[in-house]
């Protein structure tokens, strides 16, 4: 991509290559690392019906607004809303905070994933204490630091040619590699491990007793962080979308992929740690803990969790390349920079808070910031903070306040005109509209009540 500020981004060079690198974007931790610890917590099928339905009334609408914007402005996410409304251009500069905020933590989680892999493609030894292996490892000062700038250097590096040229090749053929291997890996778990099945009908058989106002708010959680919603993604991506595109059977496309990776990492982890008797509700250690136990025990394990990682580290980095672009198309066309000086600063800023919170696990791990809810005041350590102040607070404004823009800035008929292509795909119903208005703002509600411990 040129360093003239001045030109139109280039358009992805294929319908498929837009879909891959938008669902590449949605999937990632929360899907294979977090969804499959959510699900079990909020009672398996229930939780997993839930979902589905907070994706549809929720996700499908908001991925349709977010990626309208971006086209109808073809430019980065702060100018895309200046350019309809000037006075509206701090919308885009909180998605810009809230992703600069979440790839400090992803991208040293995503560190830690790189090293896993490895380890499995040299030996697949942890030892024999993998809570050791992996607490001496993340509380480090030096070694997860170097497999994080790994991360770092070559997403940044990609991206130096453009999201629309190396990297939507390469994610044209990460995505479907990664269903691939999660596929595998189920498929394994299921046919040579005993009480897997046991695990799998928890995970699809409802138990509608299990219901509550509490899984319904993770549910809606997880969504925010899953399918990417609400700081910045869809108006990034979509300001390379032609005008002839169908946006609304993409947005469906993107939300069905997402959706789809979710079940399957829940297909994997559920009934492999079901076989393996140990307790999904491990959090966020479930990976890098349980998942190596269980493969230690599996035939053929090494193979397996060889597979489970690599299935990981593709979804992490397709997930960065959208996430670091954000940042720096803001860079590139808000504030004027070249293509090569937007990339080095986002990388800058990005990588000095991944040492800040890499360090957070050891020397660091004693600093702690206040969090105030319902309870009183607690305190978090940088990870813990930073995930909590993204997802739980960040995100829901995002989307809140791009409702409030399209219905009442932009207009519903701007905005059908965008969406529709003047009425080529269809009209925006009043279904539409009522999703708008009142659920995905009601859905928002629910999500910040629950963080601040209003509902239980």
């Amino acid at each position: 991509m040129s360093n003239n500020t001045n030109q139109a981004p280039q358009q992805w060079n294929s319908r498929f290559g837009y879909i891959m690198v938008a669902a590449g974007a949605a999937i990632g931790l929360g899907n294979i690392w977090k969804f499959p610890y959510l699900a079990y917590q909020g009672g398996g099928g229930i939780f997993l019906i839930v979902y589905i339905i907070v994706i549809a009334l929720m996700a499908h609408p908001m991925v349709e607004m977010e990626t309208a914007i971006g086209r109808h402005s073809a430019s980065d996410t702060v100018t895309c809303f200046e350019r309809i409304n000037k006075k509206w251009g701090f919308v885009g500069w909180i998605a810009n905070i809230c992703t600069w905020m979440i790839n400090m933590y992803y991208v040293v989680v995503g560190g830690w994933v790189l090293k896993y892999a490895v380890q499995y493609i040299i030996s697949g030894d942890f030892g024999e204490d993998k809570q050791a292996y992996f607490n001496n490892f993340t509380s480090s000062a030096v070694e997860p630091i170097i497999w994080t700038l790994v991360i770092l250097v070559f997403v940044s590096i990609m991206l130096l040619f453009g999201i629309t040229n190396i990297v939507e090749k390469l994610t044209k053929f990460i995505m479907p590699l990664l269903f691939v291997f999660l596929i595998v890996c189920g498929i394994w778990a299921l046919f040579v491990t005993d009480n897997a099945m046991e695990g799998l009908k928890f995970y699809l058989l409802p138990d509608f007793s299990k219901f509550s106002f509490s899984v319904f708010a993770k549910a809606a959680t997880q969504v925010l962080f899953s399918v990417g919603i609400g700081w910045g993604i869809y108006e990034t991506l979509g300001a390379n979308i032609p005008k002839e595109n169908n946006l609304k059977s993409d947005a469906i496309l993107v939300s069905i992929c997402d959706t789809g990776a979710a079940i399957l990492a829940g297909f994997v982890i559920i009934p492999s740690a079901f076989a393996g008797g140990v307790d999904v509700q491990s959090g966020p250690g479930l990976v890098f803990l349980v998942m190596t136990d269980i493969f230690g025990k599996l035939p053929g394990g090494r193979i397996i969790g060889c597979c489970f990682f690599l299935a990981l580290i593709f979804a992490v980095i397709s997930s960065l390349f959208t996430f670091f672009e954000i940042s720096t198309r803001t860079f590139e066309d808000n504030c004027k920079m070249g293509r090569k000086k937007a990339t080095v600063v986002t990388a800058l800023i990005i990588g000095i808070g991944n040492i800040i919170v890499s360090l957070g696990f050891g020397v660091l791990s004693g600093v702690k910031l206040p969090w105030i809810d319902a309870t009183g005041i607690s305190h978090l350590g940088l990870y813990d903070w930073l995930d909590t102040f993204t997802g739980y607070i960040l995100l829901p404004l995002g989307c809140w306040l791009v409702c409030v823009f399209v219905a009442k800035i932009w207009g519903f008929k701007n905005y059908e005109k965008e969406l529709t292509n003047d009425g080529k795909y269809g009209k925006l119903s009043l279904y539409d509209k009522i999703l708008t208005i009142v659920v995905v703002p009601a859905f928002m509600v629910i999500v910040i009540l629950n963080v601040f411990g209003f509902i239980q």
